[in-house]
């Protein structure tokens, strides 16, 4: 049995405006469904998972949300960070707590903002890196490249062991150039930061590249069940190291021939833009243009205008003439408008509003 941890962070600032600081976009339906980014993650480890098996680690800005969204996670599965530290410590957290229950319990990492329409691929590729991790590799999942994409970081692929392979390396973002020769090379598969391992071998491997962190964690989760946690918490949560959970344990592990990794045969998407939002929910009509209705929100009516991605979640309507390739996201105190190519760039209108002392806008 697998217990599946579902780290639930970050705000989602290339969704703004309908992805906010207080509702990021793992609790929004933007999955061309009712269910949230969260929910449909859940469900989907639910194939391997009971849900007594379940944790997801998150901020207290939204632990009420993730209660609410999850009725069948037990209230002592969902982790709550009293300030954000990056994925380490959460991912680490979550290890150690589940280390106290089950000491050699197979664990899986898979964040809340991803989008896998298969979940039955998903659950066999898991249940591959979990026939690994058992023989004591930290496993990662791939995923086969769909194209050179210079926005994700790759895996090289050593030699094959079991249904997967010896992970060679992790490999930075890339040059458009070198995105290119990686997918040529058949070799590399797309980090896709999904993990699988023994909590008792990642607890080691986390002692061995970063003690401190280890100690802290651990001393946490001894202390998960007493009265003395939020003391604790306020002593040691702030004094954690802010790093990735690549960079600080993975990275060194594989270099140290600890590391392996299964390709993962289903389609996967990180919905980080409104661009790729596009190309991932159905178009609503024959000319490519997708409309994102959460419940509650107006309608679109769009005339002679093609490929457009409209979220009307203002209650009004929106109304296109003549127009194509654009982005159009109405609030009830936002509306964001901008070409398709450049969705990245939403990100800086929220570090513009930022700067501006906006905060009641992001």
């Amino acid at each position: 049995m697998l217990h599946a941890v579902v780290p639930a962070g970050g705000s989602g600032t290339r969704l703004w405006p309908l992805s906010r600081a207080q509702r990021p976009k793992f609790l929004l339906p933007l999955t061309g469904t009712d269910s949230s980014l969260l929910q449909s993650t859940v469900e989907r480890v639910r194939l391997l998972s009971r849900p007594d098996h379940v944790y997801v680690v998150t901020g207290a800005a939204h632990a009420v949300d993730v209660a609410r969204q999850l009725p069948e996670v037990p209230g002592d599965n969902i982790l709550v960070e009293p300030s954000p530290r990056d994925s380490a410590a959460a991912i680490s957290l979550a290890a150690a707590v589940i280390a106290e229950r089950d000491p050699t319990a197979v664990m899986g990492a898979f964040a809340a903002d991803h989008l896998v329409p298969d979940g039955e691929a998903f659950a066999k590729t898991v249940e591959r890196a979990m026939e690994l991790a058992e023989t004591g590799l930290l496993m990662t999942i791939g995923i086969n490249p769909t194209g050179p994409d210079t926005g994700m970081g790759y895996l090289r692929l050593g030699a094959p062991v079991g249904p997967g392979y010896q992970l060679e390396a992790f490999v930075e973002k890339p040059d458009q150039v070198s995105a290119v020769e990686y997918v040529s090379a058949g070799n590399y598969l797309w980090n896709a930061g999904m993990f699988v391992w023994r909590v008792d071998v990642f607890l080691g491997e986390l002692a061995r590249h970063r003690p401190a962190l280890h100690d802290a964690v651990r001393t946490l989760a001894r202390a998960w069940d007493s009265t003395g946690r939020e003391a604790l918490f306020s002593q040691l949560w702030p004094t954690l190291e802010k790093i990735s959970i690549d960079y600080a344990v993975m990275e060194p592990a594989a270099a140290a021939g600890r590391v392996g990794v299964v390709p993962g045969d289903f389609d996967w998407h990180d919905v980080g833009d409104y661009n790729t939002l596009g190309q991932v929910l159905k178009a609503a009509d024959k000319v490519g243009n997708v409309v994102v209705e959460p419940r509650g929100s107006g309608h679109a009516l769009l005339t002679e205008s093609k490929r457009n991605v409209v979220v009307p979640a203002s209650g009004r309507l929106v109304a296109t003439v003549g127009v194509d390739d654009l982005i159009i996201v109405d609030t009830p105190d936002a509306l964001l408008v901008c070409p398709r190519d450049r969705a990245q760039e939403v990100k800086g209108l929220v570090e513009e509003l930022k700067q501006s002392q906006r905060n009641d806008l992001v």
